[in-house]
Parts: C-alpha cells; structure tokens; sequence
C-alpha cells in the first residue's frame, strides 16, 4: 500500500500545502498520470479538483511527463525536468520516474484547478485569527 506526500498550489495566491496521504485516499492516486485529475477529497479539499502536476521518488527522482510508466528509466535528454545543462548543447543520460504515479512515489504535486464553495483555509483548519 502507498503513502503519499501531496503538495497542493493554490495558483490564485501562490500558497503551497502539504498533506500526508494513506490508505484509501492514497489508492485515488495510484495509476493516474501527470496531467490527469483527481477528486481533492483525497486531500481534504472537498468539492475541489486537483490536476497532478509531478512528484518524486524516496531517491528525488523526478517524474516525467514525456517517459512512460511508473518505472525507473535512463533517458538521454538536453534539459527538462532532472537536469539544467551548464552549457548549450550539453546531454546527459539521468534517470527519472515515468509519468504514473506508482507505489514508489514519494511525493506528489498538484494544482488546484477547480474550487469548491469554501476556503482552503477552513477546509485545512488553518484560519488567520489564531
């Protein structure tokens, strides 16, 4: 069974949240894919939806949009997400996660890109007036 880290952007204000996933919850993740929308219940955020944006590994191994799969693979690449060339034309072979989320994930991000009727705020029960 896979237990998740999700980072939730809120792109209307820039915030992050984290939020520790299991069980049930965990399983709406598992098989889905960067660019796919999830139920934000999973997270605690009913009545929003969430698009998975990326993730990572136990090892900080990226996930990539354009690799196939949960697997590990060695890709050779010019830059993207795993690796920043120093100089123009420089490749690299790095090894990074496909784009399915899989029970080696670590770390999950997305985006909220659908509200519901309350605030993130009351939802989490992080209010300004404490």
């Amino acid at each position: 069974m896979a237990d998740f880290t999700v980072a939730v952007a809120d792109p209307e204000t820039g915030d992050t949240y984290q939020r520790e996933v299991d069980g049930q919850d965990a399983n709406r993740f598992v098989g889905k894919e960067i660019g796919d929308e999830v139920d934000g219940s999973a997270v605690g955020l009913d009545g929003y939806t969430l698009e998975l944006t990326g993730g990572s590994d136990a090892a900080g191994r990226p996930m990539r949009g354009d690799v196939r799969g949960a697997d590990l693979k060695a890709i050779l690449t010019t830059g993207g997400t795993g690796y920043n060339p120093t100089r123009e034309g420089e490749r690299r072979r790095v090894t990074v996660r496909g784009r399915e989320v899989g029970d080696e994930i670590q770390q999950i991000n997305a985006r909220i890109v659908g509200r519901g009727s309350e605030s993130i705020a009351d939802l989490f029960g992080e209010s300004d007036d404490e």
